[in-house]
């Protein structure tokens, strides 16, 4: 087994057959699309597994996915944290959107090459998609308040997982004013809880409640 899957069974050790190949091929496919599109750093590239793979599996910690749940990721990029959590809930529906074409083509062209069946990828902006959704998570896109105003009405009124629906939004760094300014109720949870690489000391997940 390579050094990149080890980081990830290290945490996720019940991954079957077909998700261990999906999870190992993430790097060859970043690396051929991003040679022609560029939506990963070089640096990040070289540790894709760490910093983009396992730090978007990191919201599985938080809330483990029921079966038929619904989840919209806005500002998806390259697809994180979509795909990794789609590889990781194969029975989740994943809808990814962005505001730049060329990253959503690139999520298209990973997930089909994954033969992911969860996974639908738009070019648009979080207020244009129609439907409700159990989750939204997103990674870095913006600041809370605004980001919430993107995302209201999006949420279905029933409720299938360990948490009620709402937000789960992947953040770094001192988020105390931003917290503060979103007048929301904030359950903070830090990734050094879950994981011991140095990257995620200072990484954390937000959950907001919204039904």
């Amino acid at each position: 087994m390579s050094s990149n899957l080890s980081l990830i069974t290290k945490y996720f050790p019940d991954l079957s057959e077909v998700q261990l190949e999906q999870f190992s091929a993430l790097q060859r496919l970043y690396e051929e699309w991003n040679a022609q599109i560029n939506v990963i750093s070089r640096k990040d590239l070289e540790n894709l597994y760490e910093r983009h793979v396992l730090h978007s599996l990191a919201i599985a910690k938080v809330n483990d996915f029921a079966p038929k749940t619904k989840v919209l990721d806005v500002g998806t990029g390259g697809g994180f944290p979509g795909i990794p959590l789609a590889i990781l809930y194969p029975e989740v529906s994943f809808h990814l959107v962005d505001s730049i074409g060329k990253k959503i083509k690139v999520v298209n062209e990973v997930s089909e090459a994954l033969g992911l069946k969860n996974v639908k990828a738009e070019h648009k902006r979080a207020e244009e998609v129609k439907g409700t959704f159990d989750f939204v998570v997103s990674r870095a896109v913006t600041k809370l308040p605004l980001f919430m105003t993107w995302i209201q009405n999006k949420f279905d009124k029933r409720f299938i997982n360990p948490k009620p629906n709402g937000v789960l939004c992947l953040k770094g760094g001192d988020l105390t004013q931003e917290i503060k300014e979103s007048k929301r109720i904030v359950d903070e949870f830090d990734l050094s809880s879950y994981f011991s690489e140095e990257f995620f000391e200072t990484k954390k997940i937000l959950y907001i409640r919204v039904v």
